[in-house]
Order: C-alpha cells, then sequence, then structure tokens
C-alpha cells in the first residue's frame, strides 16, 4: 500500500474510533451506572454523571494544542502512534473496571480522561498528517474523508452503545481494543514520518500548563453552571462557578500575553495573520458551537417528547434517537466530493454554500412543533448534514495548507481545539437556554397537567418548583421523568387509574412538549444566527488559498515559504 493510502486508512481508523468514544457512553450510561449499581439521577452522583459525559471531551480539548506543538518537534507519526496505544490501554482499562458504586464511576472517569489524552494525539495529528503526504490537489478529499470518518464514528457511537449495552456494559468499552491494537501495530510498523520533526527546538512548558489549567477551570466552571444550586434553576449564582469562570479566563488571558513574548511559544498566534488561516478558524469554531450543542437537544427532543408520543418506551428511545438521526449522517457524505471540488475550484464558494445551508436548516428546525412528521423532519437533518459535510472538508483543508509546513501539527492542533471548544461550549450555551426557557414556562405547565391527573394541588406545586434539569437528565438517560419527579409517597397514594395515568409514555412529553420547544426554537436561531456569521467568514477567506483552485501553485509547501514564515513568526 503507498504511504499516502496507508496515511489515510490508518488516520481514518484513528478518528472514526476517537469519534465514536465520544458518543458511545451517551447512550450506555443507563447500562453503565446500572451495572455499577449506581442511580445517576440522585443528586449527590450528578458530578458523576456529568464528568462521564464531558470529561473525554473537555482533556480532549485542552491538551489538542500542547500535542500539536510537541508533534512539530517529536514527529507526527510518532505522537500520533503514542496515542493510539494510550486510548488503546485505557480502552482496555475501561473494560476491567474492577469496583463497583461510586468507587467504581470513579474509575470510569479515571480511565475515560486518559482516553481524552489518546484523543488528543489522534485529533491533533491525523489532518497534519494527511497534509505531508497528499499534494494540494488531492488533499481536500483525503481531508474530507477523514472528517466524515469522525462525524460518522460519533454518529455510529450512538447506535453502537445502545445495542451493546443491551449486552452488556463492559463490551461498550472493550469493542475499541482490538481496533486500538491493530490501528497502534499498523502505525508503528507502515506509517511513515513525511515531515521533518524539528528537534533543535524546545517546547513551552509554562505556556502549556496556563493553557491547560486555565482552559480545564473554565470549561469546568462552566460545566457545573448547568447544576442547579440552591432554589436557582442552574449553577450561574453559585460564587464556585464564578470563581472558576474568573480565574480560568485570567490564565487564558496571561497565556496570551505570555505566549507573545516566548521565543518558541506555544500557540503560534502570528498563524492568525494568514488570511485563510484566520478565517477558516473562525468560520470552524462557530460552525462547532452551532452543530454541538443542537445534536445533543435533538436527542434530547427525541427521546423526552417525540419517540414516547409515537409509541417507544423511555428505555429504548437512546437507541431510537441515534437511528432516527441517521439522515444527518447521510448528508455529512458528502464531505469527501466537497473536498474533491475544493481541490479544483477553490474552498471559499463550498464552505459558504454549506454554512448557507447549514443556516437555512436551523431555521426549518425552529419551524416544527414538538410532535412533528418525520419525512420533514429528516430531509432537514439531511440538509443540515449535508451543509456541515460540504463546509467542513474544504474549510480544514484552507486552514491546513495555508500554512508553513513546519507549523502543521501546532496549526492543526489550534485547529482542533477551536473546534472542539465550540462543541464544548455549544452544549453549555444551548443546554442553558433550555434550562432557562423551561423555568418560566415549566412550572405551569406541570402544575396543571398534575392537577388534572388528580393530585392535590399543595403536592403538585411541589413536584412543579422542581428544576427541570433532572427531567431533561432523566429523559436522556431513558428513565422515565415522572417517576423520578414524583416522590414514591406521592405514587403510592394514587388511585391506580392515576398513577398509570402520570407514569404512562405521553404524560410527561405532553406536558414538556410546548415549554421545550419555546427554548429548542431560541437555539436554533441562535444557531442559525453562528451559522450565517461563520458562512461571512468562510467569504472571507479568499478566493482561493494553498492548493486551491491552482494546485500546482503549491506543489510543495516550500513554493511559498517565506512570506508565510515571517507571518508565522
Amino acid at each position: 500500500m503507498k504511504p499516502q493510502w496507508t496515511a489515510l486508512t490508518n488516520t481514518t481508523l484513528g478518528v472514526f474510533m476517537a469519534g465514536m468514544n465520544s458518543s458511545i457512553v451517551l447512550i450506555a450510561l443507563p447500562s453503565i451506572f446500572r451495572g455499577l449499581g449506581v442511580d445517576p439521577l440522585t443528586p449527590s452522583n450528578t458530578s458523576l454523571l456529568l464528568w462521564i459525559l464531558m470529561g473525554y471531551n473537555v482533556v480532549t480539548t485542552t491538551l489538542l494544542v500542547t500535542v500539536g506543538r510537541a508533534s512539530d518537534v517529536f514527529g507526527r507519526v510518532r505522537m500520533y502512534t503514542l496515542g493510539f496505544a494510550v486510548f488503546t490501554v485505557a480502552s482496555l482499562a475501561l473494560t476491567l473496571t474492577w469496583s463497583g458504586g461510586a468507587a467504581g464511576a470513579l474509575e470510569i472517569i479515571a480511565f475515560r480522561l486518559v482516553q481524552g489524552v489518546g484523543a488528543a494525539f489522534l485529533f491533533a495529528n491525523s489532518a497534519a498528517i494527511l497534509t505531508d503526504v497528499f499534494p494540494p490537489h488531492r488533499r481536500g478529499v483525503a481531508l474530507g474523508t477523514n472528517q466524515v470518518a469522525l462525524v460518522f464514528g460519533s454518529v455510529a457511537g450512538l447506535i453502537l452503545g445502545g445495542i451493546l449495552a443491551v449486552i452488556q456494559w463492559r463490551i461498550v468499552f472493550a469493542v475499541s481494543v482490538p481496533v486500538g491494537v491493530a490501528g497502534t501495530l499498523w502505525a508503528r510498523f507502515r506509517l511513515q514520518e513525511s515531515a521533518r520533526p524539528r528537534r533543535g527546538e524546545k517546547l513551552d512548558p509554562l505556556g502549556n500548563v496556563m493553557f491547560g489549567l486555565g482552559l480545564t477551570i473554565l470549561l469546568v466552571a462552566l460545566t457545573y453552571g448547568l447544576l442547579p444550586h440552591g432554589h436557582a434553576m442552574t449553577g450561574w449564582s453559585n460564587p464556585w462557578v464564578d470563581i472558576g469562570l474568573g480565574a480560568g479566563a485570567a490564565l487564558l488571558a496571561l497565556f496570551i500575553y505570555f505566549e507573545t513574548k516566548v521565543r518558541n511559544p506555544m500557540f503560534r498566534f502570528g498563524l492568525f495573520r494568514i488570511r485563510a488561516f484566520a478565517a477558516g478558524n473562525i468560520a470552524g469554531w462557530l460552525a462547532g458551537i452551532a452543530r454541538g450543542g443542537v445534536q445533543f437537544l435533538l436527542v434530547i427532543w427525541l427521546q423526552g417528547v417525540w419517540l414516547p408520543l409515537h409509541g417507544y418506551a423511555f428505555d429504548v428511545t437512546p437507541l431510537w434517537a441515534g437511528i432516527y438521526m441517521l439522515p444527518m449522517m447521510v448528508g455529512y457524505l458528502v464531505g469527501p466530493l466537497s473536498g474533491y471540488l475544493s481541490d479544483r475550484y477553490g474552498a471559499r464558494l463550498f464552505a459558504t454554500a454549506g454554512m448557507l445551508l447549514a443556516t437555512a436548516g436551523f431555521v426549518l428546525l425552529a419551524q416544527l412543533s414538538a410532535d412533528f412528521a418525520y419525512l420533514p423532519f429528516a430531509l432537514i437533518l439531511f440538509t443540515l448534514g449535508f451543509g456541515l459535510g460540504l463546509f467542513s472538508s474544504p474549510n480544514t483543508a484552507s486552514i491546513m495548507s495555508s500554512v508553513p509546513a513546519a507549523e502543521r501539527g501546532v496549526a492543526s492542533g489550534m485547529r482542533a481545539t477551536l473546534q472542539n471548544s465550540g462543541m464544548v461550549l455549544s452544549m453549555i450555551l444551548f443546554f442553558s437556554v433550555i434550562i432557562v426557557t423551561l423555568a418560566g414556562t415549566l412550572p405551569p405547565a406541570v402544575n396543571d397537567g398534575l392537577v388534572a391527573a388528580g393530585i392535590a394541588p399543595q403536592a403538585a406545586a411541589a413536584v412543579a418548583t422542581l428544576p427541570p434539569t433532572a427531567a431533561l437528565f432523566a429523559a436522556f438517560l431513558g428513565y422515565n421523568p415522572m417517576q423520578h419527579l414524583l416522590p414514591p409517597a406521592l405514587l403510592a397514594h394514587l388511585s391506580a387509574h392515576a398513577r398509570t395515568l402520570v407514569l404512562g409514555r405521553e404524560f410527561f412529553p405532553r406536558l414538556i412538549g410546548a415549554p421545550l420547544m419555546d427554548g429548542l426554537r431560541l437555539a436554533f436561531y441562535i444557531a442559525a444566527a453562528m451559522s450565517l456569521v461563520a458562512a461571512v467568514a468562510s467569504m472571507l477567506r479568499g478566493p482561493a488559498t494553498y492548493g486551491a483552485a491552482a494546485p500546482r501553485e503549491d506543489a510543495a509547501p516550500a513554493a511559498r515559504p517565506e512570506p508565510r514564515q515571517k507571518a508565522a513568526e
């Protein structure tokens, strides 16, 4: 096999596996917690749920630039292969988790964090390796295939997690072990280093610490802002959240100042002087914000409202939510074709058109009712996936082709960091929008519905004032939310008819449908605005970049090195 195709197939396998593991636990969480003997919706266990859910992505996001910078110095293939090995060992440790209860959950969190470290090595280096080995006129196809594998993996994780969790929760993690072993050995013995490592350069340890610590504190504080605090629906009034936000922002501000003073900075701010690099990263960050949280909201919409209304029991909704979102994944398959066309005609047209299509998709989602007809929903999901797939490949190729060859590792890390941080911020932003909206509209709807079902007004009022976070998490995990909202003593005093009514499949979806749609529509319009701004940024990248529209102009990165090298420095 030629070195180019070895690199493409191996890195595609790597990002598929890392993408799959970013979502596979979302569907398998109920089985994992049942296997450990832990109730994830008990207030004392909510932090365990949150860390298993988001810890992987937080660690990956904070390490991407550091890993990219180290890869430029020590070798991209070497660091990529190390990432494959770390990921495989962590997957094996997750399979063999030996404790039960909260201790077992903490072990899973720890091993998931190590998995996130391995994923950072895979994500940070895959695009740089492909950019090294593929000529500019074929680069878009390669990067497009890689990006499709990432998205395909994230959707496949939803379905595979649901299937494997039914058998045994440990298999959810075990499935990555043989793939990881094969990928590690394949990379070690067949993947060739195409770029010359810059071994004479020093790393930036203080910059790494400030960036990693600052971003971690900021993301953790934002994550805990989702949890109720005192009588508030969210944690934004929690002083520890405020302290974390302030400390994280201060460290990142200090990091930016520090990086402009050191000789070998970790974060190459000079690269932002390159028009295509700056515009592409801004567009990618905004697209990450628009896409990441909305996918999470679509799953909640399907699991909490639509699927129960259409006869699905709550415990099977996680698997079916993944299946019903397949049209979005099918739309993403346009990625390689978009990359091929951008290699010939330039990135600007396709990236801009993709984000305009995504804008239209989000606006159309906002027009649907809570209980929609599936065909229009599927067509909108396909439009969204098509638009994002049309954007992703040209945007990545434009960014990676615009920088000097020696800077591709750190450039890839910067690109992935901005994209991943946008997706993490998106989940926090849009979930907060939903909670704040529900805080004003859900209590009266719940109160009226419970009273109509025969529950005493005083008891109904007490339930209606509970934070909606628990109900949304319950629906997301495949539990019947009413079983967690209504105290057992209250359920015991209900008549058989009333108990059957309030615990039925349709009671909670009917209660939450209209209030939830108020928040979803606001979130979709925010995502549409983000996508529109991303389209404008894509248009501003310039008519052509390295490798776009004129392949021979960039037959090698050294063809036009001087002005770009100066810009980077």
